[in-house]
This record gives C-alpha cells, structure tokens and sequence, in this order.
C-alpha cells in the first residue's frame, strides 16, 4: 500500500515544486498548518479580477503535501476563484468520503488517491488546497474594502 501511496511519480512532483518563494506585492496570502504533522504551507497570490495571475508559496511538508502543492503550482496561475474553490471540496470529498478525484489539468491529483485510507495524511495534502482559499478570501476582501474606500 505504501509503494502506491508514495509512488515515483509522487515523488518526482515532491522534488520539483514550481513557484516557491514569496510574492512582496501579493493582494492575498495566507498560512496553513498541520497540528498532526507540523507540515505548513504558506502561499501568496495575486488576482486579475477574479483569476489568478501570479502565484508563489512555501512548502514545509511531507512527500504527499509537497506532491499537491507541486500540481497546485502547475496550475494555479491562471484558474478562477471559483475553480479553486471547488478543488479544494473536490480533494476534500476524494480523500474523506470516497468521491472522485479532480480532472482536467488537476487529473495529476488522482495520484493522491491511494492516501484515502492514511487519515493521518490528508491535512498535510489539503494544506495548499485551505491555503489557497484563504488567500483567495483575503484578496477579494482587500479588493471590496479599496473600492469602499475609494483607496
């Protein structure tokens, strides 16, 4: 069950995890943490209208968390609020009640499946996944409070 769970493949997108680091001029950003393992991911995006157009993020996890966060940098630039939203529930759904894993250009998620049964795991793979909402919340409230202000 390991060989699957901890597959080459998962461990090739661990290692090579695009767009880390940090964004100074992010409109959102935000920081998740696994009390369980102690894995955070941190990200920062930036927003035009409501599509992500630039990305970065710190990555402090295990293999599986580095994996997600990997494909979620792939990706991420480029996708609507509204996707990532549903993402997350659709990886949340995945790992937690058996429903199906992402397609399209996050078929590579798929590869996380086999992590159903290790509960122990699924926070530190839906951590890029929370993180990216919260900054995705954070930049539209910024956004709704300068157009308020008139700022």
């Amino acid at each position: 069950m390991l060989n699957d769970v901890y597959s080459r493949r998962i461990l090739e997108l661990a290692a090579d995890i695009p767009l880390q680091g940090t964004l100074a001029d992010a409109h959102g950003s935000a920081r998740t943490y696994s009390k369980l393992c102690g894995s955070t991911v941190t990200v920062y995006l930036k927003l035009n209208g409501d599509v992500v157009s630039d990305f970065a993020h710190e990555v402090k996890a295990c293999a599986l968390g580095q994996a997600s966060s990997s494909v979620m940098g792939r990706h991420v630039v480029g996708s609507t609020a509204e996707e990532l939203r549903a993402l997350r529930e659709t990886m949340d759904r995945m790992l937690k009640a058996g429903g199906d894993p992402p397609s399209g250009k996050w078929a590579d998620l798929a590869l996380l499946e086999p992590a159903r049964d290790l509960k122990a795991r699924h926070a530190s793979i839906l951590l890029t996944f929370e993180a990216v909402v919260d900054a995705l919340a954070k930049a539209e409230a910024a956004e709704k409070e300068q157009a308020a202000t008139g700022t």
